[in-house]
């Protein structure tokens, strides 16, 4: 009996150590959606159907464009910004006037920075994509609404999803051996980012890299020889990545390289 408690306990322990490898490093698995909503303000800009910003404040170009980005676009206050370190958090928008709009809420990705006018003053504030804001309407009431101009609505975090996409890292224009600047694309779950490291294929050392603006991060060093290996942590749970080699040896500026990887969402 007490080799067999002894095997069991053993059993239990290995099990324990098996699900705490699979599980993201950085801690147990939060989640990020938030089940209470909170009051905010919004409005819209653009064309009445259109997707937003082209380009935008945190850096994300003519993704803003194209899906699963396109018409899901927002910007907003400081407050939710975080002087760009919100770039890429997704959040669930719902309007309060039941007259005119459904029950149904918008889920819109941060991309841009509204610093001015409404977002002013510290309040919390979405500026919508056209279509977005519409979509908040009852069916054939969308343009009605757009006509409110400033609304209120009720918001929360949400978790983003990414369907059939992996992480990608955007090596921005005039990076070179000495300068390396990055663009997250496509991140599951938090979507934002707190921190990010590289690796160079012949070292062992994760170098930290510095937050620049909006959703972009740079180091500077050198000569950097790839392939680079790339970690990041999110801003809101802390969870970490890691994509190794996901840089290739003879990268170059403006080019996308796409990991395997992703997370939980």
């Amino acid at each position: 009996m007490e080799g067999g408690s002894s095997f069991g306990q053993l059993l239990s322990l290995c099990l324990v150590v098996v699900v705490q490898c699979l599980v993201v490093s950085g801690g147990p698995i939060h989640r990020v959606a938030d089940l209470h909503w909170y009051s905010a303000t919004a409005t819209w800009y653009g064309s009445p159907d259109g997707d937003g910003s082209d380009g935008g404040a945190c850096g994300y170009g003519s993704l803003v464009d194209v899906k699963p980005l396109r018409a899901r676009v927002g910007a907003v206050s400081p407050v939710l910004f975080k002087a760009g370190e919100g770039c890429g958090a997704c959040y669930k928008v719902r309007c309060l006037d039941k007259s005119i709009c459904s029950r149904r809420a918008v889920t819109v990705i941060i991309t841009d920075e509204c610093p001015g006018g409404y977002c002013s003053g510290g309040r919390t504030h979405f500026d919508l994509s056209g279509a977005a804001f519409g979509r908040m309407a009852v069916a054939g009431n969308g343009n009605q609404l757009r006509n409110r101009g400033e609304i209120s609505v009720s918001y929360r975090r949400t978790p983003c999803k990414y369907p059939g996409k992996n992480i990608a890292f955007h090596v921005n224009e005039g990076s070179t051996d000495y300068w390396l600047s990055l663009l997250v694309e496509f991140e599951d779950g938090d979507g934002d980012v707190g921190s990010m490291h590289i690796k160079e294929a012949s070292s062992t050392e994760w170098m930290e890299m510095k937050h620049i603006w909006g959703a972009n991060w740079c180091i500077i060093g050198g000569p950097l020889r790839g392939p680079f290996s790339v970690k990041l942590t999110t801003l809101s749970t802390a969870k970490t990545l890691s994509a190794r080699d996901v840089i290739p040896r003879n990268w170059s500026p403006k080019a996308t390289y796409t990991s395997r990887l992703n997370f939980f969402s």
